[in-house]
């Protein structure tokens, strides 16, 4: 049984969305203030969150950018494009406006949970006799378990999800600006030598391969 946090203040509105998930046998749990979601988030595993804007507390632009890996919908009076483009460029996955419709709200949870299931399934990324697990940000190579820096695991990540395809310097530092700070073109490099220094540590086997003057690709 999957489980919704709904975070609205409105309780005529809460109770209602409330009906519609128990009735579609959801789990619910109620939160009317933004600082009550941020309690529930901690005590409770959430598969999607219902999102009011215009909350007591903690508002819900501010709720959006403290949420990592939960799928986010936005349920708002708020109607201007601004609004919503500015929340969805925020992190939100998708935005309705009151007063909305049941079965649409239904079906945009429904593809929300589907999406977020497809990407739980990927969470170990594999190719040939590596895998990456990113849940424990640990690196698997003949069965044989490398630590990996959150820095090191952003960009291992990203060469095993296309490992077929060299990924350049400046597409590889934009897909890990979302995991890390800390990396630009010159330390690129030295994460890069750190993570194939851990790889020497099992196998003198190349794993990662340098394409000159472009970027980098996972050795066939």
């Amino acid at each position: 049984m999957k489980t919704i946090l709904i975070v609205e203040d409105n309780i005529d509105i809460h109770n209602l969305i409330q009906e519609i998930l128990q009735k579609e046998n959801y789990r619910v749990i109620n939160s009317y203030s933004g600082t009550e979601a941020l309690m529930m988030l901690e005590k409770e595993k959430i598969d999607l969150i219902l999102l009011d804007l215009m909350l007591p507390g903690l508002s819900g632009e501010e709720i959006i950018k403290k949420v990592k890996n939960i799928p986010i919908i936005v349920i708002s009076a708020k109607i201007s494009p601004e609004d919503k483009v500015n929340v969805l460029l925020n992190g939100a996955n998708d935005y309705i406006t009151k007063p909305f419709n049941k079965e649409e709200l239904l079906a945009r949870i429904k593809v929300q949970l589907r999406i977020n299931a497809d990407r739980k399934e990927r969470k170990e990324l594999k190719y040939k006799d590596m895998y990456l697990k990113e849940d424990k940000h640990t690196l698997y190579i003949k069965d044989r378990k490398l630590h990996l820096t959150k820095t090191e695991y952003a960009i291992l990540k990203q060469l095993l999800i296309n490992p077929k395809e060299v990924v350049t310097k400046s597409k590889l530092l934009e897909l890990i600006s979302d995991d890390t700070l800390d990396c630009d073109e010159n330390s690129l490099k030295v994460h890069i030598s750190n993570i194939r220094k851990k790889i020497r540590s099992v196998t003198q086997e190349e794993y990662i391969e340098s394409v000159w003057g472009i970027g980098f690709k996972i050795h066939e």
